[in-house]
């Protein structure tokens, strides 16, 4: 049985974020994660995590270079703080043209400067509650100073943990011994890659740190088609079609292409993009290759099935929050056949 998080759209802003939320809790959802997109990660947060009395909400996942991690530990402290410990920071890196050219920040080593991030929230997180000097200091980050003025004190609730999205094997590797869990990019969710590439890239940070596999959380981000009928979960299908062929015009997603003998599709979609002919992009992505990477089925058979395909793969995984509210009691159902509980719509 599964943890399962509700997701939410990257173009829904703070004016719907609360009853987006609100119903993710009545249907019965364990989490609800927010993206960092179009708009802020943290700001969704607070308003999800205000409109609601038990559901946990974890960024998934907030762009972390361009923001300080002393920023970042103040905000995520604060939150939670609000919630009574309801609160998870997801981080990541994002691509460096948009590091770069979208936020105007540096990127460096992506991955020794994500494992000093995720160090120095820890060294933050840890002077904030014993009120010992603060004193880390890496290539990256250097952290030498917190006056008690500026200190905002022990919480009554665990730190919140830190979670990370990673699809390069050092990446992968390094959260596997630093951060608390990983959430999987939609790319990589195909049950093959979880088990010849992901798990044993985590295993190997597990082994390095010397920690037990039950103190990692993996969350499955993975794409889905589902709803009420099946001409609902065709639409959706075509839906996923036109995202996975967008997110596959990206050069750092196509090792799951790679094992599935698919780069030269990728090497096709980017080349399209080139040519700015973005309405050809759906079509390279044909019926086998949508099979392997996007679950489909209606909502009474889709629990079985995800059941079925991430059987000891994982803890948790994401599902969507229908676009019709009336949809909503069905859907509960699947979700409470995803944790082994019953309804309570």
């Amino acid at each position: 049985m599964f943890k399962v998080y509700a997701t939410t759209p990257e173009t829904m802003g703070p004016e719907a974020i609360g009853e987006h939320a609100k119903r993710a809790e009545a249907m019965g959802f364990d989490g609800l994660q927010v993206p960092d997109a179009v708009h802020d990660g943290l700001v969704l947060a607070t308003l999800a995590l205000q409109a609601t009395e038990r559901l946990i909400v974890g960024t998934s996942v907030l762009v972390a270079f361009p923001r300080s991690p002393m920023t970042v530990a103040v905000a995520a402290w604060d939150l939670q703080r609000l919630s009574k410990g309801r609160f998870e920071l997801g981080l990541g890196t994002q691509i460096r043209q948009n590091i770069e050219q979208r936020y105007s920040a540096k990127w460096l080593a992506p991955v020794a400067q994500m494992r000093e991030y995720l160090e120095a929230l820890k060294a933050i997180f840890h002077s904030f509650e014993s009120g010992e000097r603060l004193d880390y200091r890496g290539e990256h980050y250097s952290f030498t100073r917190l006056q008690p003025f500026f200190n905002p004190g022990p919480l009554e609730y665990p730190a919140p943990p830190l979670y990370c999205g990673a699809v390069g094997p050092l990446m992968t590797r390094m959260v596997g011994s630093t951060a608390s869990g990983m959430i999987t990019h939609p790319t990589n969710t195909p049950p093959r890659y979880i088990r010849e590439v992901c798990l044993p890239r985590l295993q190997a940070g597990f082994d390095q740190a010397g920690r037990k596999t039950e103190d990692f959380q993996l969350i499955l981000g993975s794409l889905l088609a589902t709803g009420r009928d099946d001409a609902t979960v065709a639409r959706e299908w075509e839906k996923q079609r036109q995202r996975l062929a967008f997110l596959y015009s990206t050069p750092a997603y196509w090792p799951s292409l790679e094992l599935f003998g698919w780069q030269d599709r990728g090497e096709h979609l980017l080349s399209l993009t080139r040519e700015g002919r973005w309405q050809d992009l759906a079509a390279v992505v044909d019926d086998k290759m949508l099979e392997a990477f996007v679950p489909r089925g209606r909502y009474e058979q889709i629990a079985k099935l995800l059941q079925t395909r991430y059987a000891g793969l994982a803890s948790a995984l994401t599902f969507p929050i229908p676009d019709d509210p009336a949809d909503d009691e069905a859907a509960a159902k699947a979700i409470a056949e995803l944790k082994g509980s019953a309804s309570s719509l």
